[in-house]
């Protein structure tokens, strides 16, 4: 009994609770303490190929189940969550970390997914028309693409899971889910919640593992496996494409970001201040969509890195569960190293450190909120994923300079653009490379929306109906009545 309910700690697969087959377990820490909070099976090869076994045998009963049906037990699992919202905000917090205030918007959003594709389910629509020539119909059916490997992150344990599984399921797939090794007890607390709802033996399998390169490389191999989703780096996400690409599985991507937050001389300070903290500090900066280059111009830079620092210094830092906590900690040891050495590298390069730049002296995977002014425009920590609570300042004097600035890098998930001239923000909003913008709003997440990047922050969306889509194929059938 980990929380207010009681959490699995073994592999589900085709219904049923299991070890590992050689026994196995991975220790599960908790960041605030960098002590072991569980031990869950840590799933062989072998279990992992049995859980497709699994899947497939589902297969068949799951995809002719009515679509009313399946949007059923979604929308129980949606009621389920709900009603038990406290107790997952709690369990992701113990495991990852955040803040518990994070934890609960994480909750109510990842228990949007079921409720949005419980309503999706039926509507899979296809479509018929005449032929240009007149000689046949052209009749176009949305058919489930079969059994899904889904293999999430740490930083969203439970909004990832359902962001994937909702549409799945929606569309009459099964699914083999591989979270992140530092937060399996989420998934698999997931795991026990949709069986609760009605979802039959063999379509939800969740398997953790320390395994997870071998994992996705023998599972990709396996002809009944026809798609892959991952939520992670690029740079295991082009490893998963070429691993892909052997069987032609299909595959979606949601992969590294570098979000550009632009500042432009007409900006409501307050308002940009007010949103940088929110698409900074959400789950601590350690986000995709976190914003994380602030292109300010000139003229406000100053003003806007010190209502920034001041802002940043007045968050109180600690354990999640604690009362009054804003910050938790980082995931891990090797996640606050990186960001430490993120901002040692930058203040060396010329920058001005305006607050925080240390990690405070107690247990615990801790940093505190940092913001760098004057950042020169080639630092190395513009170009990389800081995930943490890190805001390195840029000025700029001119727009078409930021929307240079902002573009320069192979990434392109989300940018967030604030101004006081509506037609102006649309033009750079246009400008800007990213396949999503936050224009005077600092969080873009929503279930109905179509959540992805270009470039080589990913293929395919999720959210939406295109969420749906995606766990589709089209067949097209040629008639003539």
């Amino acid at each position: 009994m980990i929380t207010g309910m009681d959490t699995p700690t073994r592999l589900l697969i085709g219904g049923g609770w299991t070890t590992a087959a050689d026994g196995g377990t991975l220790e599960v820490i908790d960041p605030a303490l960098a002590e072991p909070l569980a031990e869950v099976a840590n799933a062989t090869v072998e279990d992992a190929q049995r859980a497709v076994d699994a899947a497939h045998t589902a297969l068949d009963g799951w995809r002719t189940t009515a679509p009313r049906e399946r949007g059923e037990i979604l929308r129980r699992a949606f009621e389920l969550m709900t009603a038990r919202a406290e107790a997952f905000a709690e369990l992701i917090v113990r495991e990852n970390g955040k803040a518990l205030a994070d934890a609960r918007a994480e909750v109510a959003y990842a228990a949007e997914f079921f409720r949005w594709y419980a309503e999706e389910a039926v509507r899979a629509a296809g479509s018929v028309q005449t032929a240009p020539a007149g000689t046949n119909k052209i009749m176009v059916l949305r058919q489930p693409v079969g059994v899904a490997l889904l293999i999430t992150p740490w930083n969203f344990p439970a909004a990832m899971a359902t962001r994937k599984i909702g549409p799945a399921l929606a569309a009459g797939c099964t699914v083999v889910l591989k979270p992140a090794s530092d937060t399996p007890l989420t998934a698999l607390a997931l795991g026990a919640l949709l069986a609760e709802a009605g979802v039959p033996d063999g379509v939800v399998n969740v398997v953790p593992s320390r395994r997870s390169a071998r994992i996705a490389e023998v599972l990709l191999a396996d002809p009944r496996v026809r798609k892959v989703s991952f939520t992670g780096s690029t740079e295991v996400g082009r490893e998963l494409l070429r691993q892909a690409a052997g069987s032609v599985v299909n595959a979606s991507m949601e992969l590294g970001g570098n979000a550009p937050f632009l500042v432009l001389a007409g900006a409501d300070l307050d308002r940009a201040v007010a949103g940088a903290m929110v698409a900074k500090m959400r789950n601590g900066g350690e986000a995709c969509t976190a914003a994380n280059r602030f292109y300010v111009h000139a003229s406000i830079a100053e003003e806007f890195g010190r209502r920034l620092a001041s802002a940043m210094t007045a968050l109180t830092v600690g354990p999640g569960l604690e009362a009054g906590v804003d910050v938790g900690p980082l995931v891990n040891e090797s996640a606050r190293k990186k960001v430490g050495e993120l901002v040692s590298g930058t203040v060396d390069a010329g920058a001005r450190l305006l607050a925080g730049g240390t990690a405070p002296d107690r247990a615990g995977y801790f940093y505190l909120p940092t913001v760098l002014g004057e950042v020169p425009p080639d630092a190395p920590i513009l170009t990389e994923e800081i995930f943490g609570p890190v805001a390195p300042v840029v000025p700029f004097d001119h727009v078409d300079d930021a929307i240079r600035l902002a573009n320069d890098t192979e990434y392109g998930l989300v940018s967030y653009v604030y101004t006081g001239d509506l037609a102006e923000g649309l033009r750079v909003s246009e400008a800007l490379e990213s396949g999503m913008v936050g224009l005077n709003r600092p969080v873009v997440s929503d279930p109905a929306a179509p959540f992805g990047g270009v470039k080589q922050s990913g293929l395919g969306r999720e959210g939406g109906h295109d969420g749906l889509l995606e766990f589709t194929e089209s067949k097209y059938i040629a008639v003539d009545w």
